[in-house]
């Protein structure tokens, strides 16, 4: 754990990651592999659990409600 709220430097990095708008196809993922040395299915795994981690919530509820939001409705899409 780090010692930001109890996030590894590696969450740190997905939450920022995240907090950034992409402005083409692939940009996001082409900085997953390059800047956090992740392929994207690791990275949306890691993102996922952070969504249910309340030291996430902690560390920026604004993008953790954001991004809790989205995932919901595409839930509902799918059910």
């Amino acid at each position: 754990m780090g010692g930001d709220g109890g996030l590894t430097g590696e969450e740190v990095a997905v939450l920022a990651l995240e907090r950034r708008g992409w402005a083409t196809p692939g940009a996001k993922e082409r900085a997953i592999r390059e800047e956090l040395g992740l392929a994207p299915v690791r990275y949306y795994q890691l993102l996922n659990a952070l969504l249910d981690a309340p030291r996430a919530l902690a560390h920026d509820p604004v993008t953790v409600n954001r991004l809790r939001r989205v995932r919901e409705v595409r839930r509902a899409e799918r059910a």
